[in-house]
C-alpha cells in the first residue's frame, strides 16, 4: 500500500468536471487519478470530510466514492486538540485575519502529524508560507512533507509513482 495523504479540499474544488481543461482543473485530476493509481490513501478526518463536502467538484465527489469503495482512505475518528501545535502558531500570527486563516488549516497540520506527514494542497500564499515560517519554530513541523500539484516544477506525480517519499526539499522544514 501506498502513503496516506492529506489532500486539502482546495485540490477537490480545483479539479472541475471530466471536460475542464483549465490547467489546474487537469493537473488536480491527473493527481488524484495518480493518487488512486498508486494505492496511496486520502486521509480523512471530521473537519477534512467536512471541507471535501462542501468544496468538492462533481469529479471529485466520484473520485472520493471510488477511494472509499476501494477502501483507499485513511479515516481518524478522534484528533485531539495539540496545544504544543495550537498554541505557537496562534502567536506567530500577525493579527486576526492570518490567526484565522492558519487555524482553519492546522487541521491539515494534525491529520498529516497522525498518519505519513504528507500534506498536498494548493494554498501556497497562506497556509504554505506561514508554516513554512512556524516550522521554524516548531519543530515537529520540519518533517512535514508538503506538494503542490499545481506546480509542474515540484513533480507531484513523479512523487506519486515513487510512492511519495519524504524528500527533504520538500520537507516544511527545508523550504524557502
Amino acid at each position: 500500500m501506498g502513503k496516506s495523504l492529506v489532500i486539502d479540499a482546495s485540490i477537490a474544488r480545483s479539479c472541475g468536471d471530466q471536460t475542464a481543461t483549465y490547467p489546474t482543473s487537469v493537473r488536480c485530476r491527473d493527481f488524484l487519478i495518480e493518487t488512486q493509481a498508486n494505492q496511496h490513501r486520502i486521509v480523512l478526518t471530521a473537519d477534512i470530510n467536512a471541507e471535501w463536502n462542501k468544496h468538492k467538484s462533481r469529479f471529485a465527489r466520484q473520485w472520493l466514492g471510488s477511494m472509499i469503495a476501494r477502501k483507499q482512505f485513511t479515516k481518524i475518528l478522534d484528533l485531539p486538540i495539540d496545544p504544543e501545535l495550537w498554541d505557537p502558531i496562534e502567536e506567530l500570527a500577525k493579527d486576526d485575519g492570518e490567526r484565522a486563516a492558519m487555524t482553519k488549516d492546522i487541521l491539515l497540520l494534525e491529520a498529516a502529524l497522525a498518519t505519513d506527514r504528507a500534506i498536498t494542497s494548493l494554498d501556497e500564499k497562506t497556509a504554505r508560507k506561514f508554516f513554512t515560517l512556524a516550522a521554524k519554530t516548531i519543530p515537529k513541523l520540519r518533517s512535514i512533507v508538503w506538494v503542490n500539484p499545481d506546480k509542474p516544477e515540484e513533480i507531484p506525480i513523479e512523487w506519486l509513482r515513487e510512492g511519495a517519499p519524504a524528500d527533504e526539499f520538500r520537507m516544511l522544514g527545508n523550504a524557502e
